[in-house]
């Protein structure tokens, strides 16, 4: 449940969108990869063909505004439609298009509690079809919000200028924070001064949901992470620093940003500083 958030109209129940399946306002995204969704799915759920979102002729950033607009508007996405978004993986992906659709002014977007595994163990109506479901819808006109995005030049000042309002937050496994598991990058390790917090741990990992956010918000706490300051939120490429900014939005921190980049392209630089 939603009780206690700051902002909880982003995140609706299984039993909220199940009342709704029939609303040509609400297009509903299964986030997952494609093969995912041509087993199973939420009746008139579209699937989609890249759970990242990435520019493909560089695939480190957000795909540019022409790209996304035609992307969206394939799966019958327009300027005034309701998007709700779910996945079996902790809502992971659907976090990902939810922060995709605010970096690109739609602010009209919700991600599903418990995401697929809770719609399936709820015992709620299911697909089998393996073919999209396709739908017509007007135009989307994409409006890049530049506050949710970081990019590599401001950390890289903000670190060199000791900023004592800005916290970096690495969301990634241990592993990857202390360097051992280099996830193929040039120079392992993270960002200076970074506090980390794995993504994980923000979810009840048997059902799927989020923490109660009187526990998300202590668990940030004793990381530093508090709203007085400008969380800037990382992982390898984007996709896990994009839940921790939800979470972030549904607590109601004011300032956050995710490095979309983040340390697929900071750890291939000669130019960034890591600390191991």
């Amino acid at each position: 449940m939603a009780e206690g958030f700051a902002r909880p109209d982003a995140l609706v129940e299984p039993s909220w969108l199940q009342e709704r399946l029939n609303d040509p306002s609400i297009r509903v995204v299964d986030c997952d990869p494609r093969d995912a969704y041509r087993r199973i799915h939420i009746p008139g759920a579209v699937g989609i063909p890249d759970p990242y979102w990435k520019d493909p002729d560089d695939r480190r950033f957000i795909m540019r505004p022409e790209q996304f607009a035609r992307a969206m508007e394939s799966l019958g996405i327009g300027d005034e439609t309701l998007v709700v978004c779910y996945d079996a993986n902790r809502s992971l992906y659907a976090a990902r298009l939810w922060w995709c659709l605010l970096y690109y002014g739609h602010t009209r977007v919700k991600v599903v509690n418990g995401g697929f595994p809770r719609w399936y163990r709820e015992g709620r109506p299911l697909c089998l079809c393996g073919a999209q479901h396709t739908y017509r819808a007007g135009p989307f006109t994409p409006r890049p919000n530049p506050t949710v995005l970081a990019v590599a030049e401001e950390i890289k000042g903000r670190l060199q200028g000791r900023d004592p309002h800005t916290v970096l937050w690495d969301v990634r496994s241990w592993a990857e924070y202390t360097g051992e598991n280099t996830r193929g990058n040039r120079r392992a390790g993270h960002m200076p001064g970074a506090a980390h917090l794995e993504w994980l741990d923000l979810m009840d990992r048997e059902g799927h949901t989020f923490k109660d956010a009187a526990t998300l918000c202590r668990m940030l706490r004793e990381k530093g992470i508090t709203p007085e300051k400008e969380v800037i939120t990382y992982c390898q490429a984007g996709i896990r620093a994009a839940h921790g900014f939800f979470v972030l939005h549904l607590l109601g921190f004011p300032r956050a940003r995710v490095y979309d980049g983040s340390f697929g392209e900071w750890g291939n630089r000669d130019d960034t500083p890591i600390e191991r």
